[in-house]
């Protein structure tokens, strides 16, 4: 049970600060928008390369942009040890994927919640997690979307058949509230954005959603 603070909740004019305030979660997930593929902006490869300097924990690379064909390998190369491309973006997911792989990261695809898992499911040889987006990409701070959760306990399915190390990865809403249901579906990588740094200790409430997912585990 891994739990991926966003720093898309954090403030932006600290991010060193901000990253040392998490260096007990398992990861640091990185939105990356382009304002293309997501109505929003927020930061690209020269800021993550910053971070990689200075993060005490892994980056979890979530690539919200167009072309990831072209743009996911140099964040693996330039350190990420998870990158996520949007499969509602990639034109070639298997060659993208392979690239990832190839520079060192871990390799995810991340579907919409409008987006069904089932017709990527012959992917999943290619990749290291999937994640199911828990609201529509964009913005932090948006209420869960429950009637994802089938949506998990599928890919859950397929991931058990397949087997394999495959992460199944949540984001979106996550908090104290919602992360028990996520966890009885199948995830075991929580992305929480304001849930993490909205707390008044962020240390504390690492732990909290970590004791919830490991008590409510598939």
């Amino acid at each position: 049970m891994l739990i991926s603070p966003s720093i898309l909740s954090a403030d932006f004019a600290n991010l060193q600060a901000e990253l040392d305030l998490i260096s007990t979660a398992d990861w640091a997930h990185v939105d990356v928008m382009d304002n293309h593929f997501v109505p929003n902006l927020t930061l690209g490869l020269p800021i993550v390369e910053a971070l990689l300097k200075v993060s005490p924990i892994p980056l979890d690379c979530h690539l919200m942009i167009d072309d990831p064909d072209r743009w996911a390998p140099p964040y693996a190369e330039a350190g990420a040890k998870s990158v996520t491309f949007h499969i509602e973006a990639v034109k070639d997911p298997v060659a993208t994927a392979r690239a990832i792989r190839a520079a060192g990261a871990r390799a995810a695809m991340a579907v919409k919640p409008g987006t069904p898992f089932e017709p990527y499911a012959d992917l999943l040889p290619e990749l290291d997690m999937v994640l199911v987006m828990t609201v529509e990409p964009g913005f932090g701070g948006q209420s869960f979307m429950a009637d994802q959760m089938p949506k998990v306990r599928a890919v859950r399915e397929a991931v058990s058949r397949h087997g394999g190390d495959i992460w199944i990865q949540v984001d979106g809403g996550v908090s104290a509230k919602t992360i028990e249901q996520c966890a009885e579906a199948g995830a075991d990588v929580f992305v929480a954005g304001s849930a993490v740094y909205g707390a008044a200790d962020a240390i504390e409430a690492i732990s909290t959603l970590r004791q919830l997912a490991t008590s409510h585990a598939h």
